[in-house]
């Protein structure tokens, strides 16, 4: 990392990264599919969020799975992954943790299985485990455990149980009342939130008069969520900052002055994903833009941006 961005370095749920950027569940594989590409180097993000992993292997939904909107993307992949053995086994040995933080996103269809999940990584060297709790209950109706404040603490409560890792719950803007789930999941033991998962959203054929989507809906992620996502990064801080909860604050951002705005509003850390999908080497540029603002404004870290949003 170049001098210029020494004051990119942060700390996160006891983590230090190089950067603020997380690169987000789903958008990069297990960790190492970008790095194929010329010029993209994990060591220029903080931490990198591992695709979703079940106990058992998933075969995913039926095709097709992303569809394309205006200024933003639909994706219903269905959590297709190999199981937590095999990612454990074939996945994490090959990982090169001298470059960055590697998080693993864990996803179930009941409480026991979030928890079993977390048991199994607590013996890796995995830095920490994030949460997916917009995942539905099987056991409950379909209800996504996400959307229920009780369901979301059972969740965390029973993943604190199971392991001594960082958690990081990935909350839902699909619900009533996102800080309140929150504070839920901060007194179950949640060490660190990621706001926001995607929100729900279709996008039809007209000539076919068909959902574009397999699985008729999916989630929406792209630039039209932003001005949700930084609201609700605002309102989950208001609740977080009192017991110094820290923030991956996410959705839509593409370029260094959505990340701060992210920051400002109370992100200690920002996460980018379909970003990449046409920008691979964004991150490159994000890094940069953040520690040239920090410098015009004579900051030395980007924790002493954090959460500076003037309300007057």
């Amino acid at each position: 990392m170049s001098a210029m961005q020494n004051n990119l370095k942060t700390s996160f749920c006891g983590m230090t990264l190089n950067s603020p950027i997380v690169l987000l569940s789903g958008c990069v594989g297990f960790g190492e599919e970008y790095t194929r590409i010329k010029g993209f180097s994990n060591s220029n993000v903080g931490a990198v969020c591992l695709k979703g992993t079940t106990l058992e292997p998933r075969l995913g939904n039926k095709a097709h799975r992303v569809a394309e909107t205006p200024n933003g993307m639909l994706n219903a992949i269905g959590l297709q992954n190999p199981g937590a053995n095999s990612v454990i086994k074939d996945i994490l040995p090959n990982l090169d943790n001298d470059e960055t933080r590697f998080v693993i996103n864990i996803s179930g269809s009941s409480v026991e299985e979030y928890g079993e999940v977390a048991r199994y990584f607590d013996d890796t060297d995995i830095d920490a485990i994030e949460i997916n709790i917009s995942c539905p209950n099987v056991k409950e109706g379909g209800v996504a455990f996400g959307n229920d404040p009780d369901m979301s603490y059972r969740v965390v409560e029973t993943c604190r149980k199971n392991t001594t890792k960082p958690i990081i719950t990935k909350l839902s803007p699909n619900q009533t009342d996102i800080a309140a789930n929150a504070l839920r999941c901060i007194d179950a033991g949640s060490d660190g939130l990621a706001v926001i998962n995607t929100v729900m959203g279709m996008a039809i054929d007209i000539e076919k008069q068909k959902p574009m989507i397999g699985n008729n809906q999916g989630g929406l992620s792209g630039p039209a969520i932003k001005p949700i996502a930084l609201l609700k990064v605002h309102q989950v801080y208001q609740v977080s900052k009192k017991y110094n909860v820290p923030i991956i604050g996410q959705g839509g951002i593409v370029n260094a002055q959505d990340a701060l705005e992210f920051i400002i509003a109370g992100a200690d850390a920002i996460g980018i994903g379909t970003a990449l999908f046409y920008d691979p080497l964004v991150c490159q540029e994000i890094n940069a833009g953040i520690s040239q603002y920090l410098d015009k404004h004579e900051l030395n870290s980007v924790g002493s941006l954090v959460g500076s949003l003037n309300l007057n």
